[in-house]
């Protein structure tokens, strides 16, 4: 007979923060300090990572450097037109966070894997800035791979720019969108004796 393990502590909470976490689109001041995003980023990093090659690296982007990235992007349009809204794009969060892949050569660490890792750790760092009240979205970003943006943001050669997580404080009385359930039961293939 199999025995059921006990829920850790802190089971509902992690639950309730996963099952209830939305992308919050709409988002103002403030966002996350200083110390408080460095605290955050080292409890994304326990992402599940096989090697802890943690092949990522976070490029914070806040103040004016938000209106100069969005130049830079907006270089990259082919209209001035969509340039102006490429430019704007970068102004609706207090903060943004360059999320970087950096595939590390390993012997038995595939890219996919790391690949996997750095979208673990993402996240993660979503699901802890909603559970301590800040909003967050991670948008694919305009023109990630223009040769402007990269040079602006200091993308390597090699290194893949994943777009951005924008980060801030939900706008006041916006309740977040309520999530359908999924249906996953066409997803899952049982092979063998679940009851063996």
């Amino acid at each position: 007979m199999t025995t059921v393990p006990a829920p850790r502590p802190a089971v509902d909470a992690a639950e309730t923060a996963i099952r209830t976490r939305r992308s919050t689109i709409r988002l103002t001041t403030p966002a996350p300090g200083p110390d408080e995003l460095l605290d955050l980023l080292t409890a994304a990093a326990t992402a599940p990572d096989h090697g802890q090659l943690r092949p990522w690296r976070v490029i914070v982007i806040c103040g004016d450097a938000r209106a100069r990235l969005g130049e830079a992007a907006a270089q990259a349009a082919p209209t001035a037109d969509l340039g102006a809204r490429v430019a704007a794009k970068h102004m609706r969060a207090p903060l943004m966070l360059g999320l970087v892949f950096q595939p590390r050569d390993h012997p038995t660490i595939p890219p996919w894997e790391q690949l996997a890792a750095t979208s673990g750790m993402a996240t993660t760092l979503l699901l802890l800035l909603d559970a301590r009240g800040w909003g967050g979205v991670w948008f694919g970003g305009p023109y990630p791979d223009a040769p402007q943006v990269r040079k602006y943001l200091g993308i390597n050669a090699g290194e893949q720019l994943l777009g951005y997580l924008y980060v801030g404080t939900p706008l006041p009385g916006e309740a977040p969108r309520p999530r359908a359930i999924a249906d996953v039961r066409s997803r899952i293939s049982w092979i063998g004796d679940p009851a063996a």
